[in-house]
């Protein structure tokens, strides 16, 4: 019930993520009403989809607190969280309230063992394919602990995303050198360095080495990750309104557009944020994916995508395998 359109968004993107993957199966939670006038639309996906009715959902606007506090447990993104916690479900998909989604998910699924804080995880296009940066929104601030979980959690997702067996780690900051950046970031790094981990620690990045690929796995506090995610989308579509106001400025470009049509394609499907739309929860026991609230049935069944690939690869246990390997070592050093 969640996004700026609602249950004609989810639905229709569900429909075409059902085409990728026809063995899906889908629980729908909100007005049975609305949903399934929307399900007439697409025959193959009614057979594939059960909905469970619910009068509550959360507004868009609606404080988490408040949100989890009143009409939570009986709202259509609980009963959705709770379908994960129970097992009925390999994954929760929502275009909904963010902040509701997180304390819920906090909640009723529980942070792994030995994670103090779930982050957000996005996938990121750059030159040579994907990268993933977290966090982008989950939290304000991170001291040198968490900011090795989520270099931890990130890598165990660009394996399962990735095939990678050692995926690479960097930590966004302000300059490559050792003595850059924040106190907490250099800690980080040296835990980095020092820790036998599942993963190849690169060192410190800037912000113009993420899309070009340096490494597979970015780190990040929230607060400048989620603001690294919004200029690197504003970017985007500034890139493409200048290049559609180029190639109409004259009758030869116009020409010239129309022969450079395959590249121009080719460009607005890598820069198209649709395509890699969802974010991923990190650190729960469940998989959880956030979808832009703007974006349309393309960037919905992405979201749901990456729901798919998440479970089938078994991000979660992942996480708790590499978590543990952590554990053991943090152990040691409380004991020493």
């Amino acid at each position: 019930m969640g996004g700026d359109r609602g249950p004609e968004v989810v639905i229709a993107g569900a429909n075409i993520s059902l085409i990728r993957h026809p063995e899906t199966k889908y629980i729908m939670f909100g007005d049975e009403a609305a949903i399934r006038r929307e399900l007439l639309k697409y025959p193959k996906l009614m057979e594939r989809s059960e909905v469970v009715h619910t009068d509550v959902s959360i507004p868009m606007d609606a404080k988490p607190s408040l949100a989890l506090r009143r009409t939570g447990r009986t709202s259509s993104l609980w009963k959705a969280i709770e379908a994960v916690s129970k097992g009925e479900a390999s994954a929760v998909i929502s275009a909904g309230n963010t902040g509701a989604l997180m304390a819920m998910s906090k909640f009723c699924l529980k942070t792994l063992v030995g994670i103090d804080r779930p982050a957000i995880a996005a996938i990121w296009p750059t030159v040579e394919s994907e990268c993933i940066v977290l966090d982008v929104g989950a939290n304000v601030g991170a001291d040198a602990t968490q900011l090795v979980d989520f270099s931890i959690m990130g890598a165990a997702m660009a394996r399962a995303l990735f095939g990678i067996e050692k995926p690479s780690v960097g930590l966004l900051n302000v300059g490559v050198e050792e003595i850059k950046g924040l106190d907490e970031i250099k800690k980080a790094a040296a835990a980095l360095r020092e820790l036998e981990l599942p993963l190849t620690y690169h060192g410190f990045i800037e912000g113009d080495a993420v899309g070009h690929g340096v490494v597979d796995v970015v780190v990040t506090e929230g607060f400048s990750g989620n603001i690294a995610l919004k200029t690197a989308e504003g970017t985007a579509k500034q890139i493409g309104a200048y290049l559609k106001a180029a190639m109409n400025r004259s009758l030869m470009a116009r020409i010239g557009a129309v022969f450079a049509q395959g590249a121009f394609r080719a460009l607005r499907q890598k820069m198209d944020p649709r395509q890699l739309n969802g974010g991923i929860f990190l650190g729960l026991n469940g998989i959880v994916i956030k979808s832009h609230g703007g974006t349309d049935e393309t960037g919905f069944a992405s979201a749901i995508d990456l729901g798919y690939d998440m479970a089938a690869n078994g991000l979660v246990n992942n996480i708790k395998d590499d978590v543990e390997v952590i554990n053991d070592v943090r152990a040691v050093d409380v004991a020493s």
